[in-house]
């Protein structure tokens, strides 16, 4: 059986910052709070499926870095596996399944009002927070 993954960034600014973006579907998680990306289409690899989920859907042109250690299972048979990632074109702005998106302050990602399938990757991204400017300099193969 083929691995149905999600991808999403853990999208860092020149200050540390992490991007939160708001859903608007499905309804069981409209609203909620999620780290930006979305599903591996068939011959895509994760890394340019993370970046074509974001320009879909942020309108930027981006860099994916190394991927965090672990991958959490999300519901109907997909995992959750989460990158670092670096805007390289654009500002980032909801244009497709997101309403809102917040710049979260160092310090602040953990206890933030994340959907609880994201939960697992913040506090991964938390953990290597120390390694993140390594991370961000190691692109991802593909």
């Amino acid at each position: 059986m083929t691995e149905r993954v999600v991808v999403a960034g853990v999208v860092i600014d020149g200050s540390g910052r992490l991007l939160a973006a708001r859903r608007t579907a499905p309804p069981e998680l409209a609203g909620g709070w999620e780290l930006p990306g979305g599903k591996v289409e068939p011959g895509e690899s994760e890394p340019e499926a993370l970046r074509r989920e974001l320009r879909e859907e942020l309108g930027i042109q981006t860099d994916v870095g190394a991927r965090l250690a672990g991958e959490w299972p999300l519901r109907d048979g997909y995992v959750l596996r989460a990158y670092v990632v670096t805007v390289t074109a654009g500002d980032p702005r909801p244009l497709a399944d997101h309403d809102a998106l917040r710049w979260l302050e160092p310090g602040t990602w953990a206890d933030f009002d994340w959907l609880p399938a994201d939960r697992p990757a913040v506090a991964a991204a938390v953990t290597g927070l120390p390694d993140i400017r390594t991370l961000r300099a190691r692109p991802a193969v593909g």
